[in-house]
């Protein structure tokens, strides 16, 4: 097919309502929270027409599935505050990067490790890379040397989360906050 793009767009949790309830027998709860008991579909439907509101399926994987009279539209608006209040609470882990080579000078150094604390201060981990550039990565103990002044420098306030090893020509290291 020539033209437009298809789009998949996410959809929502699929939630039942009003005819779209497959199961002959439902258990009915009122709009205040009153259980009406195990009803055949026709006569939960008429109840919720009764009261002006929809049949919305609760439970569908219970036997027989729970329904509610409530009102559709209150019922996705709350859902939609719990899950923006569910996305609200995860942790968000930020992490930062520091570069550095196997030949960083000494003042270098001290502005990498002053940078290395900003982050730490402010609760992201932080990834050390020592990048080697041609023959360099024959000598991987001028790294670890390195690493090893870093973490000397930086002191108590950091712990390793990661210790060093290799990624291709990069050696890494992992740091968080303690």
């Amino acid at each position: 097919m020539k033209g437009r793009p298809r789009v998949q767009v996410a959809a929502e949790p699929k939630v039942r309502i009003n005819q779209k309830i497959r199961a002959p027998r439902l258990r009915v709860i009122a709009p205040d929270g009153e259980q009406l008991g195990i009803l055949d579909i026709s006569d939960a439907l008429r109840r919720a027409e009764e009261f002006g509101l929809d049949l919305v399926e609760v439970a569908p994987n219970s036997d027989p599935p729970v329904c509610k009279i409530m009102d559709y539209g209150k019922y996705r608006y709350e859902e939609s505050k719990k899950e923006h209040e569910r996305k609200k609470k995860q942790a968000t882990v930020v992490l930062k990067e520091i570069k550095l080579r196997p030949k960083t000078e000494a003042h270098d150094l001290m502005y990498k490790v002053r940078n290395l604390l900003r982050f730490i201060e402010e609760d992201c981990k932080v990834k050390v890379t020592i990048m080697f550039r041609g023959r360099e990565i024959t000598h991987p103990e001028q790294a670890r040397a390195l690493l090893d002044k870093l973490l000397e420098l930086v002191g108590d306030s950091v712990q390793v989360e990661q210790p060093a090893k290799f990624e291709g020509r990069n050696m890494t290291m992992v740091l968080g906050p303690r």
